[in-house]
């Protein structure tokens, strides 16, 4: 007893070392104690618990009901949350009653995460203060100034990750409307930079969307399958992004035909491995964590047979709102014992997850 006693003291200094001496914008750095921690929590885990931690499940207004997430919870079914429509007093709550369940459980905690972009913040956080639409950001100033109000509601409320900047280059797209900074590419990448750096300097994980661009095409991935239809000309976007650290990139369900090099034959670039594994890892050398766009309610998506795994061995770290949970991590566990560099790849992205709950000091 008194060995196991000094052991999880030990343990617990451990981490509190490595939790106190890092910030999530320390992700791309090497440190030995920290990969050390990320194997040794990796090992504990069976291969069922490491899958689940790829799968986002959605609460809120418009998502699953609360009593279906927190059986996926208490099931250990999921790694993520995101919270879609609702009063920032029931995310509080329901946020509470899921990190108790994950204490309860001894499971790994949760990452939660919320569309709190500048246009979306007032309906995902009803009753919060009004705020103005992205395209209305004219400034650094500006986008620091957002981001530093948007950041405060979202770490009081427990959140950990927002799926915003919104970094497509649009004015009136039928999907994007007001959510983004506009059609100046520069303009674009300046104040995306800015909202990204404040986002991840308060600790909380920003995210880019929508790769490799939804800005500059006809249709809603929510209705329809959407086409780039030749050059990606939103691409130039992302470089200057990734090469100031930005953590997360979103990808979108829109496929990409006429295009020798990126045509993605048929299928959604989020579940293209040319897309997401050529393109974005290894061409543009982006090594942080990769999410899909919705994958329930998005027919561009919707109608693909297998699309969550499709989308995971495209190079998807997480998989975002897949319809049936338990059947997504059962056909990834199947595929991961035919597919030996598949598993590899899975392991990987579990990695990549566990990484980033050590950095957010949610252990």
């Amino acid at each position: 007893m008194q060995k196991l006693l000094y052991f999880s003291l030990f343990f617990f200094s451990i981490n509190s070392i490595v939790s106190q001496e890092l910030k999530i914008t320390d992700f791309y750095k090497y440190n030995p104690k920290l990969e050390h921690k990320v194997d040794e929590i990796f090992n504990t885990l069976s291969d069922t618990a490491r899958v689940a931690q790829m799968i986002v499940t959605s609460a809120g207004e418009l998502g699953k009901p609360e009593s279906v997430v927190y059986k996926l919870a208490k099931d250990n079914e999921i790694g993520g949350v995101v919270f879609l429509e609702g009063t920032a007093k029931n995310h509080t709550k329901m946020i509470d009653s899921l990190n108790a369940i994950s204490g309860l459980k001894n499971q790994l905690p949760l990452l939660f995460s919320i569309d709190a972009e500048p246009s979306l913040y007032n309906g995902r956080l009803q009753g919060t203060k009004w705020l103005m639409n992205t395209i209305a950001i004219k400034t650094e100033k500006q986008a620091d100034s957002i981001a530093k109000i948007i950041n405060k509601t979202l770490l009081k409320i427990g959140f950990h990750q927002n799926f915003a900047p919104v970094v497509d280059i649009s004015l009136k797209n039928e999907a994007i409307k007001d959510r983004s900074f506009g059609n100046d590419k520069k303009k674009v990448i300046e104040l995306s930079t800015q909202f990204i750096k404040t986002t991840q300097n308060q600790g909380i994980i920003a995210t880019a969307k929508h790769f490799p661009g939804h800005g500059l095409v006809q249709g809603d991935t929510h209705k329809k399958s959407v086409y780039i239809d030749g050059n990606l000309q939103e691409l130039e976007v992302y470089p200057p992004l990734i090469n100031d650290g930005v953590l997360s990139i979103m990808i979108a369900h829109i496929t990409i035909k006429n295009n020798e090099k990126y045509g993605t034959e048929g299928l959604p670039a989020s579940c293209s491995r040319k897309i997401v594994t050529g393109l974005l890892k290894e061409e543009l050398g982006f090594k942080g964590l990769i999410i899909t766009d919705a994958l329930n309610i998005m027919k561009a998506v919707t109608i693909i047979k297998n699309a969550p795994l499709l989308a995971s061995k495209a190079g998807n770290d997480l998989l975002l709102m897949p319809i049936d949970e338990g059947e997504t991590i059962a056909s990834i566990l199947d595929e991961m014992n035919k597919d030996s560099a598949y598993k590899t790849q899975v392991y990987e992205s579990v990695k990549k997850i566990i990484r980033f709950k050590i950095l957010l000091n949610l252990m």
